[in-house]
């Protein structure tokens, strides 16, 4: 009788840990003269408690792989704790690879009815005939568990960054990239990326299981190229890589009011715009203040999804409803971008409420000391001279067309110029490129 009291304890204080979600995104690291490739591919893991599962190579070589896994944001209870691995993979080639992740099963009782959890993503580092690099997956992330009340309508726009200019895509995911693909019957799904959701009748409270795909298309024809010198093109209905979003939505009791502000935190400048791209040097803390109200809830904490190491100090009593997020890039990290996804809680008579989720982009360029210094020059400007401390850069774009040379491609090479300027730092916000000239001109 012993032995079975005994028995009957032990496993009553075993607690499932279910898997609740993931994103995973890449960014080529270099390139060597032998052809070999390094890829960093960054995977955030969603469980109820903090554990994290590798990824296995399904199709392609994925080459060899050095992990590290590190603690992402802690949420506790139905939202879990997220972790992110970093790993680093040296490749023969750039040829394309699938990892496949298998991660026992989701979040008890989802209302979509979903058990198994599985994800793919597809690596694409081939070299493009636009940017001249390789290419590079969207960058996104978002936080493990979503809430919105039953009785309110809310429109859930993901983060969708690509650094290589693409016109990013969702869908829902559908075999193999899930074992049960079955999408919420609560949401509608735009492939803008957009999310809506509600209202919802009371018997459809409950968490559902999300599993989307996200994907790069090129907005204009695409010359791919192997490392062995064998071409693929893509155009504007192929997709180029594969990322999952996978997360939990929770459909909460219904709020006494769905107006923002009132139960449901809304955010207060000086909170970036939703989606807003950030630049920030290597070594250098970034600092972001968001900020919301509520006037009939409390206001009680702050949700991030962001890189390892990003940390959110929390409100005073000096300053309610005023959170800052803090980050430090290392040096390695230059040329790359990472997204932070955050949202507002607040409280009231036990119930949650919180605000829509908010998302930022944040490009990290060369340390201050590694970039060129500005100089003094004299300009003409209404035949008024002045002396005005102005950074030179001269760019050689090479535009290569089927056909004779447009102004479209001009254009467009333009516009990836300064892309890439703004990416590494030295184009200031509102500064403007032009051609000086082309050969041949038109």
């Amino acid at each position: 009788m012993l032995g079975l009291l005994l028995l009957l304890s032990l496993v009553s204080a075993v607690t499932p840990d279910y898997f609740m979600g993931t994103v995973v995104t890449h960014h080529p690291v270099r390139t060597d003269a032998d052809g070999s490739v390094t890829v960093l591919l960054r995977s955030k893991m969603n469980f109820q408690a903090c554990r994290d599962v590798g990824w296995r190579c399904s199709d392609g070589d994925c080459g060899a792989e050095h992990v590290e896994v590190n603690p992402a944001s802690v949420l506790g209870g139905e939202e879990g704790c997220q972790t992110e691995a970093v790993s680093t993979r040296t490749l023969p080639s750039n040829a394309p690879f699938q990892l496949q992740l298998d991660a026992g099963e989701w979040i008890s009782q989802a209302k979509n009815g979903v058990r198994a959890a599985r994800a793919l993503t597809l690596v694409d580092l081939r070299t493009r005939s636009d940017t001249r690099g390789p290419n590079v997956s969207p960058q996104t992330t978002f936080l493990p568990a979503v809430r919105v009340p039953s009785n309110c309508h809310r429109d859930l726009k993901l983060l969708a960054f690509d650094p290589d200019g693409d016109e990013v895509r969702c869908r829902y995911a559908a075999a193999p990239e899930c074992v049960d693909c079955t999408p919420p019957s609560v949401l509608s799904l735009s492939s803008s990326c957009t999310l809506s959701v509600g209202p919802a009748s009371a018997g459809a409270e409950g968490p559902y299981v999300v599993q989307l795909m996200m994907e790069d298309f090129p907005r204009q024809n695409v010359t791919l190229t192997h490392t062995d010198g064998s071409q693929e093109v893509k155009t504007s209905k192929h997709a180029i890589s594969k990322v999952p979003v996978q997360f939990v939505l929770w459909v909460d009791p219904p709020a006494p009011e769905c107006t923002e502000g009132v139960y449901v935190p809304q955010y207060l400048p000086p909170t970036p715009a939703d989606g807003a791209e950030l630049y920030i040097p290597a070594n250098k803390e970034l600092e972001i203040t968001v900020t919301a109200r509520a006037q009939t809830s409390t206001i009680s904490e702050l949700l991030l999804s962001g890189p390892h190491g990003s940390t959110s100090t929390g409100q005073d009593a000096t300053r309610p409803g005023v959170f800052v997020l803090r980050w430090t890039p290392s040096e390695r990290e230059t040329g790359t971008s990472h997204p932070f996804c955050y949202s507002v809680r607040a409280l009231y008579k036990g119930a949650r409420f919180e605000s829509k989720q908010q998302c930022v982009v944040v490009n990290v360029v060369p340390p201050a000391e590694h970039r060129i210094a500005p100089r003094a020059i004299d300009v003409q400007i209404s035949q008024v001279q002045s002396s005005i401390p102005l950074q030179i850069f001269g760019v050689k774009v090479r535009v290569e067309t089927p056909g004779a040379l447009k102004q479209s491609d001009l254009d467009s090479a333009l516009q990836q110029a300064q892309n890439l300027l703004k990416t590494y730092g030295y184009l200031p916000s509102g500064a403007s490129v032009s051609f000086v000239s082309s050969s041949p001109s038109i």
